[in-house]
């Protein structure tokens, strides 16, 4: 079933721009679809090795700033009397930017927290998404601070044979938010079926046993979380070149409980649970907007994610999986053709 779900979704999001005309709903698409390739990256981590990051926003952040910035250009003076000046460049050098910055924060992260995991390593992402965040909103020089940092260029897209496109417009955003979710999912999916991926499933299920057959724990842990991380830069990234505007907000707290929600009710260690919990958790808040106050909405948020986490513990679509197992166990075994009947004349 799980592996039904991605094609299916794929193929409805497609063709959702051709009839779907109203600019509110496919910008809460695109907003969406940004937060899913969040939940996917953090996925990797929580459901694949078992590590729970709830700093996990910093990354999305830093992706934003470094694309930002580099696309804006900046000086700043830095200790000693030195002064750094970087021209404005192009939205698509500082996606790549932030998708290798993002990965070294992530690997130095990685490095120094898996030598301590469980309670230490939630406590260090905390830590670091925080620090950022002060950073981020103290550093006027350089962030703008509470300010924001406005006017940030449309992404571009190279396309051979007519140069470089911009994506002003939200279809051509949405496709483009679109593409990266799907090379998100075939990144994360390629590598939860190699060997790296199954020395992570043994980490995951029994610690022990891996470092017995030789499995380097913080080795693995510390290339998933690196992986993890430029998958959220990259999110950020997109988001930063949508919305075009961004501050100290964008390193909330909340945005990583909201990716924690999406990954534990789609199904954390399914491929295919990010993408429901992501929709579902993305797209309900804009459902109850017309229809009631700002607070029901919370109260029927919670309600709705109170009411999955207990009629299905272990997510969305492990329980689709459940239910599509036994159903066919419950299904009639047909009679062999041409069978007769016990007793019957030939």
């Amino acid at each position: 079933m799980s592996r039904v779900i991605a094609p299916l979704l794929l193929v409805v999001l497609a063709l959702l721009p051709l009839w779907l005309k109203d600019p509110y709903l496919l910008n809460a698409l695109i907003i969406t679809g940004i937060f899913t390739l969040c939940a996917m990256s953090l996925n990797l981590l929580l459901g694949f090795t078992g590590q729970l990051s709830l700093g996990h926003v910093a990354f999305f952040g830093i992706g934003a700033y470094v694309s930002a910035l580099t696309a804006l250009g900046f000086d700043v003076e830095l200790p000693f009397g030195l002064v750094l000046v970087v021209e404005p460049g192009s939205p698509l050098l500082g996606f790549v930017l932030a998708v290798l910055v993002t990965a070294l924060c992530g690997y130095l992260i990685g490095r120094l927290a898996f030598r301590v995991r469980g309670a230490y390593f939630v406590i260090v992402t905390i830590s670091f998404a925080e620090v950022v965040r002060l950073v981020a909103l103290n550093w006027v020089d350089l962030t703008q601070g509470p300010l924001a940092l406005t006017s940030i260029p449309n992404m571009v897209l190279p396309l051979p044979g007519l140069g470089e496109t911009v994506l002003r417009t939200k279809m051509q955003n949405y496709y483009l938010v679109l593409g990266m979710a799907v090379v998100g999912y075939l990144v994360v999916a390629q590598l939860v079926t190699s060997r790296f991926g199954r020395a992570m499933r043994g980490l995951q299920q029994n610690e022990s046993l891996a470092l017995s057959l030789g499995i380097n724990a913080t080795r693995t842990l510390t290339v998933a979380a690196t992986l993890s991380a430029a998958m959220a830069g990259a999110a950020g990234s997109l988001y930063a070149h949508y919305l075009r505007i961004i501050d100290p907000d964008v390193f909330l707290f909340s945005y990583t409980v909201t990716m924690v929600i999406m990954v534990v009710a789609g199904g954390k260690g399914t491929l295919a649970g990010p993408l429901v919990g992501g929709l579902i958790f993305g797209l309900l808040p804009v459902a109850l907007r017309p229809v009631m106050a700002p607070e029901a909405q919370w109260i029927v948020y919670g309600g709705v994610l109170i009411a999955i986490l207990f009629l299905m513990p272990q997510g969305i679509v492990p329980a689709l999986d459940a239910l599509t197992r036994r159903l066919r166990r419950a299904r009639p075994a047909k009679s062999a053709p041409g069978a007769v009947e016990a007793g019957a004349n030939p």
